[in-house]
Parts: C-alpha cells; sequence; structure tokens
C-alpha cells in the first residue's frame, strides 16, 4: 500500500508540474508572432521537378496510369532499403490500401497482395523498421515519398509501407496555427520525459512537502527554460518562408513535417497521384476498387 502511495504522489506532482508548464506553453503559443510573408519570398515561378545523376529513379505502375519518383541521396538508410524491396519484387501486385483524398495515397503491406475485399489492411510488415531520418529540406509537399509509421517513440519508419502526398493548398492562417501547434505539442512531449526523472521528482515532492510554492514554480520554471533551449537547439521554430510559399501555393501535408521521413518525391505522374487519390473509398478508407502496382528501378 505504501508503494501504491508513493506511487500515486508523484503521479499528482507529476501532473501539477506538468498542468503549470502547460499553460505557460499555451500563452506562449498565443503570443508566438504571426508568421509573415515577407517581400522577400514573394511568390515565385513553381519550380519543375529535376533530378541528379546520381539519385536513383524508381517506376511505379498502377491500374491508373505511370509515376516515376527520385529517391534522395540524403535519407540512405530508407534510400537504400526501397532499392532492395523494389529489385526484390516486393512490391509488385500490393495495393494502395488507403486512400484519402486531398492528403495522400498509402500502400506497401506485404498482406495486401492477396487480400480479399474484406480484410482490414495496414498492419503488414516485414520484421524490422529504419531509424527516422529527418532532413530539413525535405518536407511533405504536393508529391513528397514518405515512410509510413507506427506510433513508436523514435519515430521509426515501417521497413515497407509508404505513401505519396497529395495534399492540399493552405492560407497562412491554417500554416500559422499548425507550426504553433506542432511546437507546442513537441516541447509538450519533451517536458513529459525530462519530469519523469526521478531526480526532478524528488525536488518537486521537498518543494511541495516544505510548502515553498514560489520556490515550487521557480524550479518548474527552470525546467521549462531547459526543454526550450533544447527545442530551439536547431532552430526548429523558424520559418521557412520557401515551404511556406510551397504550401500556399503547390500544397501538401505541413502537419506531418518532422514526425515522418520524406525520402524523395515524384519527378512525373501527378496526373495519376490525383487520380488514385480521389478515387471511392469504403469506411476505413480502402479503394472500392483495388488498386495494385508495379515498380522497377529506372537506374
Amino acid at each position: 500500500m505504501m508503494k501504491i502511495a508513493v506511487q500515486m504522489k508523484k503521479y499528482l506532482l507529476f501532473l501539477l508540474m506538468l498542468f503549470m508548464v502547460t499553460q505557460t506553453l499555451m500563452a506562449q503559443k498565443k503570443a508566438t508572432p504571426k508568421v509573415q510573408h515577407s517581400q522577400k519570398y514573394a511568390p515565385r515561378p513553381i519550380p519543375k521537378p529535376t533530378a541528379s545523376k546520381d539519385e536513383r529513379l524508381v517506376e511505379i505502375t498502377t491500374d491508373l496510369g505511370v509515376m516515376v519518383a527520385k529517391l534522395y541521396n540524403e535519407t540512405p538508410q530508407h534510400r537504400d532499403n526501397f532499392i532492395k524491396l523494389v529489385k526484390e519484387g516486393f512490391y509488385d501486385s500490393l495495393l494502395f490500401h488507403r486512400v484519402i483524398k486531398s492528403f495522400m495515397i498509402q500502400g506497401g503491406d506485404p498482406l495486401s497482395k492477396h487480400a480479399d475485399s474484406t480484410t482490414m489492411l495496414g498492419s503488414g510488415d516485414v520484421g524490422y523498421k529504419i531509424p527516422a531520418e529527418f532532413v530539413k529540406q525535405y518536407y511533405h509537399k504536393r508529391g513528397a515519398l514518405s515512410a509510413a509509421r507506427d506510433n513508436n517513440p523514435e519515430r521509426a519508419s515501417s521497413g515497407c509501407q509508404f505513401y505519396i502526398v497529395q495534399g492540399k493548398t493552405y492560407t497562412i492562417e491554417e500554416l500559422e496555427k499548425i507550426i504553433n501547434s506542432r511546437n507546442l505539442n513537441r516541447k509538450q512531449a519533451m517536458l513529459y520525459e525530462l519530469a519523469k526523472n526521478d531526480t526532478i521528482q524528488k525536488r518537486l515532492g521537498e518543494l511541495q512537502a516544505a510548502g515553498q510554492k514560489e520556490a515550487f514554480q521557480n524550479y518548474v520554471k527552470s525546467l521549462q527554460a531547459i526543454v526550450d533551449k533544447q527545442y530551439n537547439k536547431n532552430e526548429p521554430d523558424k520559418i521557412d518562408y520557401d515551404q511556406v510559399d510551397t504550401y500556399l501555393r503547390v500544397g501538401g501535408a505541413p502537419h506531418l513535417d518532422g514526425d515522418y521521413t520524406v525520402f524523395g518525391e515524384l519527378m512525373s505522374g501527378f496526373e495519376v497521384l490525383d487520380k488514385i487519390a480521389t478515387i471511392q473509398t469504403l469506411p476505413g478508407d480502402r479503394p472500392v476498387k483495388d488498386i495494385r502496382m508495379k515498380m522497377r528501378m529506372l537506374n
């Protein structure tokens, strides 16, 4: 019973601290400067996709047409794994089993090859994950080729499932909300991990037991400062106006940035992407008509 009581006390202390810092973070969120689409980053011509000589190209043939994607060299583990599976014929006859209009098309579940129309898909895998490879210059714009994943804390990717972003365009106000909410959520997650430290829990308990309310609040603020410093180390709050410009005019899925690895992008076949993304679906986002794929490396 005593052990349970101690655990409950630690949990209540944690909740109290979390509540206090969350209130401060929410205030920061409200005070966050608006995203200014400055003259320096005025809208420019939409660039055509290009590939360098050393970037690998993969052809994705579907029942509705052909898409060609390039694989980024800056995400080598994802690139090499994808090439390996393509060369082995792993993806041949698999389905695009999850389709959401104005968002993305997802495939690569090995269970989809022989699944009947009633089978729930999305849980199939190859028995391993790929470590996350986040590269700031690669984000979820329209045509982005990205790795699916489960909710593992390391944000490691599925060894085989992927998605291609169709996305939609956004307003400045919508982007502000997405950016600010993402920053808040990530700071809260970092705080949660920090607050589980036994030394921190002990200190909070001592301050509360002594009735030192002001000292307790100051200690919580010091923890928040640690989180802020760690979070801002790589300037994640800094706005990339090239990305803003892309999401405004080309579209994509900005709320996924930094959480899922983008390892390539479409070079051609955007009309095929749109055909698949707008196909009729069943509850659960599976297309009414099976859309199968076949892949091969072009270089």
